[in-house]
């Protein structure tokens, strides 16, 4: 379900972007993340990945008393992070967006950032912008750790150190090269999503900006990250990714002589 507007207006010739915000339980937070967007001039949104009543009603009333500048489309069964993403991407082009800015719900990110993500974007808008983490006191040293150990992983398997940090959830995407790649593989659709949607577009040749961006973890913000259970999702995950590497493994080496030798 999505409140029905018009169309999204374009920011230059050919660049139309959206911020798309996952949420799930994040009725304490979505509130300063949403002034902050609207605060840069543009618009959003907001994906309800099956939220509880508490935070539906707080997402309906910011949809009504920001219409159109924020919109809702509602997804009946959680999906995941990654599946709100990916239903936030179909409904982005069914707006009219060549371009998606995804940030999270929880307030981890500074949303004074996007000006500086899109205005690259424009510069380069067929590669991904993708947020670098400068992390305050507030990290957890656990995530910290676990964050190296993926980054060693995308490192591996894609034969480069161009993803500089493949978990943030704070990037832009072009549209069209996503869409296709929605249509002709499958991808994680929880906290596995944030890697392999990168790991994959790396692999089709789409390039990579990375941008440093503030990160702190509030201390009464809501994590969904389940320890056990994500963390066996993300590690099949980065198996896929190695055996699909391996196949891969001429093209990523001509593509890193190429870049050596400035071809």
């Amino acid at each position: 379900m999505t409140n029905d507007v018009q169309a999204l207006p374009a920011q230059g010739t050919g660049f139309v972007p959206l911020v798309v915000i996952p949420v799930y339980d994040h009725e304490h937070a979505i509130g300063a993340m949403v002034d902050g967007v609207l605060a840069t001039g543009n618009t959003c949104l907001l994906v309800d990945d099956g939220s509880g009543p508490a935070c539906a009603a707080v997402l309906d009333a910011l949809a009504q008393r920001h219409a159109p500048r924020v919109r809702l489309l509602r997804l009946a069964v959680n999906q995941g992070k990654g599946g709100a993403v990916l239903a936030g991407f179909t409904e982005a082009a069914r707006l009219g967006a060549t371009h998606v800015l995804q940030i999270d719900a929880d307030g981890q990110h500074d949303p004074r950032d996007i000006p500086r993500f899109l205005s690259l974007s424009r510069q380069l808008p067929a590669q991904v912008i993708c947020g670098t983490p400068q992390y305050d006191a507030s990290v957890p040293k656990g995530r910290l750790y676990g964050r190296y150990l993926t980054h060693v992983w995308v490192w591996i398997n894609t034969l480069s150190f161009a993803i500089r940090d493949s978990m943030c959830g704070f990037r832009v995407y072009p549209l069209a090269p996503v869409l296709t790649l929605m249509d002709e593989e499958t991808i994680g659709k929880r906290m596995d999503f944030d890697v392999e949607v990168l790991v994959r577009l790396y692999w089709r040749d789409i390039g990579v900006q990375n941008v440093p961006t503030r990160v702190t973890y509030p201390l009464d913000g809501v994590s969904h990250f389940d320890v056990w259970r994500d963390n066996v999702r993300i590690t099949r995950m980065h198996t896929r990714l190695f055996f699909g590497m391996v196949w891969r493994l001429p093209r990523l080496l001509r593509r890193r002589l190429a870049g050596r030798t400035g071809a």
